[in-house]
């Protein structure tokens, strides 16, 4: 029994032995695996010269002069490569040749040709940020927040901003399809839009009542500043508080969004904007001798409010000026910069090369203005008190309508619409406008 023992703590001894050297090699094989792989990965990681990369660059573009199906003159080729560099770096970074560069220049100015609609990048998808007020795109029923699937019969899917800007404008009175994924829809809709020319009045001054100023910036072009401080003028002696409505706003000139905030805060930071460098950091501010009104505020956003809009609506929220209403804005808060690159400056790139921050230091880009009061599109809910009662316009128009069935002629006055007010009609047609109003009172009672 005892050699069994023996023999037995030999075998184990044997076994142990045995097992510890096959984890020595196996430790051993392991760990040159990861010195090789290491040394592997250095080499590859090895990053190529400027040299070495302009050389595949250009031999790139030599194959393509020389060897692609289609003849290209070069100059084609090299614009399709800046093209191409720059649609891979952002959504908003961008090529413009000269008639890109033109019709930019124009826009700004105020009138241009084309649908009226500012387009955008969102998860990847072609995306309405608004439609402009009083424009074929507008009229035609175009909300913003469609996502365009297709102009005319050709698919949106990788296709640039600026390639299907350049697709959507034409010739006045020229038609185009416009197919657009909506929000609620079974289905897409395909909308027919005839081109025009696109004149913006940037801004609309009404009355609300007797003391209520209501201002309407459809985009910031380069008149903006200028025709608030007239209607600001205008109208001071009785306005005791303003509504100012950016919704459906796609942005446009960071100067007249600083001007604007301007016109309504005293001091402070209005907006920064943050680049690659420390040196890049700018930081705009007010000035009291700017500042033309102190009266109470509040300001209509939505989603379709995108860029120099939501400036404007976060720094008077940040500096407690404004009452923001209404729905989460766009979320478009970088910095593009034109550049030009050709001697006759016909031509540049727009190039992302910061981002804008508000007074409070939060960043727009992605998330966003939140209003203090979150209120939704469509008409102000009416009570059911009385079903049955007729009101008195209603039975002057259902006699009216009996009158003519009996061949009696009926006298007509042709109405004039006053469009330097909003009556009580138009504000139950517009529930987020009602809820400002409402805000807006109680403000001005509190600021007595």
């Amino acid at each position: 029994m005892l050699a069994f023992y023996q023999n037995l703590d030999k075998i184990t001894k044997i076994t142990i032995g045995t097992y510890m050297n096959k984890l020595i090699i196996i430790a051993l094989f392991v760990f040159s695996s990861i010195l090789f792989a290491d040394t592997v990965k250095k080499e590859d990681e090895k990053v190529p010269t400027k040299l070495e990369s302009f050389t595949k660059l250009q031999t790139v573009l030599y194959q393509i002069e020389h060897v692609y199906v289609s003849d290209l003159k070069f100059h084609e080729i090299i614009d399709k490569a800046i093209a191409g560099v720059m649609s891979e770096l952002d959504a908003h970074s961008a090529y413009m040749d000269k008639k890109a560069y033109k019709s930019m220049n124009t826009q700004m100015k105020g009138e241009f040709g084309g649908l009226g609609i500012v387009i955008g990048m969102r998860d990847g998808a072609l995306t309405v940020i608004s439609p402009i007020d009083d424009t074929p795109a507008k009229k035609a029923g175009i909300q913003a927040s469609d996502i365009i699937l297709k102009i005319q019969e050709k698919s949106t899917l990788k296709m640039t901003i600026d390639e299907a800007v350049s697709l959507m404008r034409g010739k006045a009175g020229t038609p185009i399809d416009i197919t657009i994924v909506r929000k609620g829809e079974n289905k897409p809709l395909k909308i027919n839009i005839i081109r025009g020319i696109i004149k913006v009045k940037s801004v609309k001054a009404k009355t609300i009542g007797d003391d209520i100023l209501y201002l309407r910036i459809s985009s910031f072009d380069n008149n903006v500043a200028k025709q608030l401080t007239e209607a600001l003028k205008k109208y001071k002696k009785t306005t005791k508080g303003i509504v100012l409505d950016l919704r459906n706003n796609p942005g446009g000139s960071l100067n007249q969004s600083i001007k604007t905030v301007d016109l309504f805060v005293n001091d402070g930071v209005i907006v920064s904007q943050k680049g690659r460098e420390k040196t890049d950091d700018i930081s705009y501010s007010a000035t009291s001798s700017a500042t033309k009104t102190d009266v109470p505020m509040i300001v209509l956003v939505n989603g379709g409010s995108a860029s120099a809009s939501e400036i404007v609506s976060g720094a008077l929220q940040d500096h407690k000026r404004a009452i923001i209403i209404g729905e989460n804005t766009f979320g478009k808060g970088s910095v593009q910069a034109l550049l030009p690159i050709v001697p006759d400056r016909s031509e540049a790139i727009k190039l992302t090369i910061a981002r804008y921050y508000l007074p409070s230091g939060r960043t727009i880009q992605a998330k966003g203005i939140i209003p203090d009061i979150e209120s939704y599109s469509g008409k102000v809910p009416s009570k059911k008190a009385n079903d049955f009662s007729i009101k008195e316009k209603d039975l002057k128009k259902h006699l009216e309508v009996e009158l003519e069935k009996t061949g009696t002629k009926v006298e007509k006055k042709d109405k004039k619409v006053d469009e330097t007010i909003i009556t009580k009609e138009m504000i139950y047609k517009d529930n987020q406008l009602k809820t400002g109003i409402d805000v807006l009172k109680a403000l001005i009672l509190t600021n007595k």
